[in-house]
């Protein structure tokens, strides 16, 4: 008989033989179901379907890649699986942090890494005739470096096959640890990010423990110390309860780190074990709040309910907010 799916929660091992938990959150007694159903108009996503979705999901699985449209469950998958682009996801599927907005599954994953990783992502990348690629990946504190040298190898290897492809390395925080940070830019990514996520005073309880507010906002300066020339990007989560004040504040602190981009859109809950959401924001507050984010310097503010940090991002220089309409 084939094995039972695994539910939301519950520990699982993995092929590697380690284990995990789906969806990264454990229960914790009395479940709050608000914001898991019933969401406003302008929070509809495409249904994910068509030949290009097809043939994105096919060669992901061929080259055993993990994407994070996939493991976060982003409500762009359809979209940009159609339009021929994928956020692929460096050193496999487990995360060894738990934050309380992320659907990526939590473990330790004890130091394994794919050998072939860099070998196939290339690969990828020039079968699907990307011409921009995201690479995100999961936290891999379990690895001395957090695993920047294995993201510099998938970087080059890219590069290697195609110089022409722009790479935008999505990475995690590497604990601060700013030669990790220099491992990564030194690989020669054109974009580098590293997430925020929420305003300073909610940084925990959403993030986990290891991250921090002002970690992030180190790590995103000193990539744009060690190389001026690379393009540094952001992104922010709204509607986990951070008032107006408070985004003004983390745009402030962004820019004073020197961040170039930063995208802002609403959370979502994935689980009925993650947080709630606080107040779905309205298309007009995003519009507002990409003035203010273009009045601060940023080089781009891309808002809109359904923004992700890597969403259309490709688009993120041509000045007209990837072309989403806010009306």
């Amino acid at each position: 008989m084939p094995a039972s799916p695994v539910r939301s929660g519950e520990k699982y091992h993995t092929p590697q033989g380690f284990s995990a938990i789906k969806d990264g959150i454990r229960p914790r007694g009395d479940i709050d179901r608000s914001g898991l159903g019933g969401k406003p108009p302008w929070l509809r996503a495409r249904i994910a379907m068509g030949e290009g979705y097809d043939f994105v999901r096919r060669t992901v699985r061929e080259h055993r890649l993990s994407t994070v449209c996939e493991e976060a469950k982003c409500p762009n998958i359809g979209e940009c699986w159609n339009a021929g682009t994928a956020t692929i996801m460096l050193m496999g599927a487990v995360c060894t942090r738990a934050c309380r907005f992320c659907a990526v599954d939590t473990g330790n994953p004890r130091g394994w890494l794919d050998p072939e990783e860099p070998r196939n992502l290339a690969e990828s990348v020039a079968l699907m005739r990307l011409k921009y690629v995201v690479l995100t990946s999961v936290n891999r504190d379990d690895l001395a470096d957090g695993g920047a040298a294995h993201y510099a190898a998938c970087i080059r290897a890219i590069k290697g096959l195609n110089a022409e492809v722009a790479v935008e390395a999505l990475t995690p925080d590497f604990q601060g640890v700013v030669r990790d940070v220099a491992t990564v830019v030194d690989a020669g990514p054109e974009v580098f990010a590293q997430n925020i996520e929420t305003v300073r005073r909610l940084t925990h309880p959403v993030r986990d423990p290891r991250a921090g507010y002002e970690q992030t906002l180190a790590v995103l300066a000193h990539a744009k110390r060690h190389r001026p020339a690379v393009l540094t990007k952001s992104s922010l989560m709204l509607g986990l309860g951070e008032s107006e004040p408070e985004i003004i504040e983390c745009m402030d602190d962004l820019r004073a780190a020197s961040v170039d981009v930063l995208t802002l859109g609403q959370y979502l809950r994935p689980t009925a074990y993650h947080l709630p959401v606080q107040r779905f924001v309205e298309p007009a507050k995003f519009e507002q709040y990409r003035r203010w984010g273009l009045e601060r310097g940023f080089r781009e503010c891309v808002a809109g309910p359904l923004v992700r940090s890597s969403y259309r991002a490709e688009r993120v220089l041509a000045g007209n907010n990837v072309g989403l309409t806010l009306r």
